[in-house]
């Protein structure tokens, strides 16, 4: 939570913050987040307006996963921007409950903000390297760190049973 009671209602008057905040839970998507607990760095301009309080900031933080084809583990940093307009309470329209950000008591709530902004900055799948082979459909050997890898031709289970029987036939004609 921002406090804006410094900030006044007077439209024009604003206010830089910088601040490091933990990160709250689940911040991030299944292979990739923000830890929670760790340190995320804040730089706010807060500024009054008629409506209400436009907050526009960015917010830097480390991420820790995964990589979504060979499930190496992913450090990395992700540092995104973001704007919105916080409507004082007494300026809001009752239709508009769902669709817009209030503030309340004075008070601005960022974690709803900075939880999209971060989320929808991420990638969808995040890879160790750009060419990241993967891993081996087969047996699951990490493709990167054995690149010749390679397995015989496997024998369609239709014509299993004559090769069964040619190889029957082979042990039969060496005896």
């Amino acid at each position: 939570m921002l406090d804006t009671r410094e900030l006044g209602r007077r439209p024009g008057s604003q206010r830089e913050v910088s601040r490091t905040v933990p990160a709250p839970a689940d911040l991030g998507i299944e292979v990739l987040q923000v830890p929670e607990g760790s340190p995320v760095e804040l730089d706010l301009r807060l500024e009054a307006v008629m409506e209400g309080v436009l907050v526009t900031g960015t917010a830097h933080a480390a991420l820790t996963g995964e990589c979504a084809r060979c499930l190496e583990p992913i450090s990395d940093e992700i540092e995104v921007r973001f704007q919105e307009l916080y409507v004082y309470e007494d300026h809001a329209l009752p239709e508009e409950d769902d669709e817009v950000s209030m503030l309340q008591d004075d008070l601005v709530d960022l974690e709803p903000l900075l939880r999209d902004a971060v989320v929808l900055a991420l990638p969808f799948q995040p890879l160790c390297t750009d060419d990241c082979p993967g891993l081996c459909p087969e047996c699951g050997a990490r493709l990167a760190d054995d690149p010749g890898h390679a397995h015989d031709a496997a024998i369609d289970p239709r014509w299993a049973a004559l090769a069964d029987l040619t190889q029957q036939n082979s042990q039969t004609e060496q005896n």
